[in-house]
């Protein structure tokens, strides 16, 4: 009981949680940093304002499960995919769920952004099947990525220019300002799923189906190749800069080093491992080198990767670890577990 209660000190202290009965599919904090949402299985999003202190809202978004979610391109909203089809936008100070776009009986498996400054600006990206549809920051399609096989993954690099898509036999790096739609190819046969870029741009890595992380250095497209997982990695974040990559799918938060050359032929950093128990979800802080891992029991830490110090933030039993997400300056976190569970805790000074 002792253990337990030191375990969830900081969510007790600093903490804001509930228990919403539905999995939690996602976790994004709209790009003001105000609101945070959280999608769930049963086709609705909760919306929740941590500083007011106030009721979480419930949005009925999608009919079915809520398959997406993130942060729209300007602050203020959340972008959602669902099972029914429809990409949808909602306002997190309303609750008011637009229609951005419809694909029949489609899934939109998923929704990634890049920020825009102005109202309606930036860009939307939206997978289906073999596609991805592109929008900006209004809703306006302007463009769609045709690929050969199923989209499993996309992710825009830091400035907006470049889009890339996981799928069977390797990436696609896409140019979203190019007159005409050429991708870059990165081939590696096999099923690529989770796809992360390297912030500074200088490689994409991707999840395996068979246990493995593959990746490619963008200056000349060398392969690079690691492995050693007991499971499947399901989520990757690289460090503020770039110089870790954490990745679950271990009994530790694993972290390769992008540092001082590729990673290959180098032992990974493990952290807050040790026990048998599988890390599910890995979030590297925005501001510091640090990492927030959740596992398969429920457990989040937050862990200093250069002093390996770990910091529990919610003990055991409430569920597998589904989602987690930081703030834009990294003063919040949020977490979801396949139990329905779902926390906001305060990391700012007081």
């Amino acid at each position: 009981m002792g253990e337990t209660a030191t375990a969830d000190a900081l969510l007790k202290t600093r903490g804001e949680s509930r228990a919403l009965e539905a999995f939690v599919v996602a976790c994004a904090f709209e790009r003001g940093g105000r609101f945070c949402g959280f999608a769930l299985g049963d086709g609705t999003i909760r919306i929740a304002e941590p500083a007011a202190n106030a009721a979480w809202r419930s949005v009925a978004v999608h009919e079915g499960a809520v398959l997406a979610l993130a942060p729209d391109a300007t602050a203020g909203g959340f972008l959602t995919g669902g099972d029914d089809g429809a990409l949808r936008r909602v306002a997190a100070a309303t609750g008011e769920a637009t229609e951005i776009a419809r694909f029949g009986g489609r899934w939109v498996e998923h929704v990634a952004s890049h920020e825009g400054a102005k109202a309606g600006g930036g860009l939307i990206a939206a997978a289906v099947g073999k596609s991805v549809h592109l929008f900006d920051g209004a809703g306006a399609r302007l463009k769609s990525f045709e690929h050969k096989s199923t989209v499993n993954g996309i992710a825009f690099d830091a400035k907006g220019k470049r889009l890339a898509v996981s799928h069977y036999n390797g990436v696609s790096l896409w140019f979203v300002g190019a007159k005409e739609a050429t991708p870059r190819t990165l081939e590696w046969k096999g099923s690529h799923l989770a796809i992360a870029l390297h912030p500074e741009g200088e490689a994409v890595v991707t999840a395996m189906q068979e246990n493995a992380l593959h990746g490619w250095r963008l200056s000349d497209g060398q392969h690079m190749r690691m492995s050693g997982y007991p499971a499947k990695t399901e989520s990757l974040s690289f460090s503020r800069r770039g110089k870790w990559l954490a990745s679950s799918g271990a009994d530790a938060i694993v972290l390769w080093p992008f540092f001082g050359g590729e990673p290959m032929g180098k032992t990974p950093l493990e952290l807050a491992g040790g026990d048998g128990v599988l890390c599910t979800r890995v979030a590297c802080h925005p501001g510091h080198d640090a990492v927030a891992g959740g596992f398969a029991d429920g457990l989040v830490v937050l862990a200093d990767i250069d002093q390996g110090r770990v910091l529990p933030v919610a003990a055991p039993g409430r569920g597998t670890v589904s989602a987690l997400a930081w703030n834009a300056d990294g003063t919040r976190f949020a977490f979801g577990t396949e139990s329905g569970f779902a926390a906001v805790v305060d990391f700012s000074r007081k």
